[in-house]
């Protein structure tokens, strides 16, 4: 128990270690990010809203 317990602790400190060198974005860098993830989701949904109300008339048609 005792070697997994220092393996434990050297891990956490490697850990601490590459955190610091981390670029991390900037607030700017991470709304911009944001804001095109969402623009992209909302395209898509819109894509795929039209997709399904055609098809599903078309099977309407079909079935009709």
């Amino acid at each position: 128990m005792g070697e997994k317990l220092r393996r434990l602790i050297q891990f956490l400190k490697e850990v601490k270690v590459e955190t610091r060198k981390v670029t991390w974005p900037s607030r700017k860098d991470t709304l911009a990010g944001t804001v095109v993830v969402l623009v992209i989701v909302f395209i898509t949904a819109f894509y795929l809203g039209i997709v399904d109300f055609i098809l599903s008339q078309l099977i309407k048609i079909v079935l009709s």
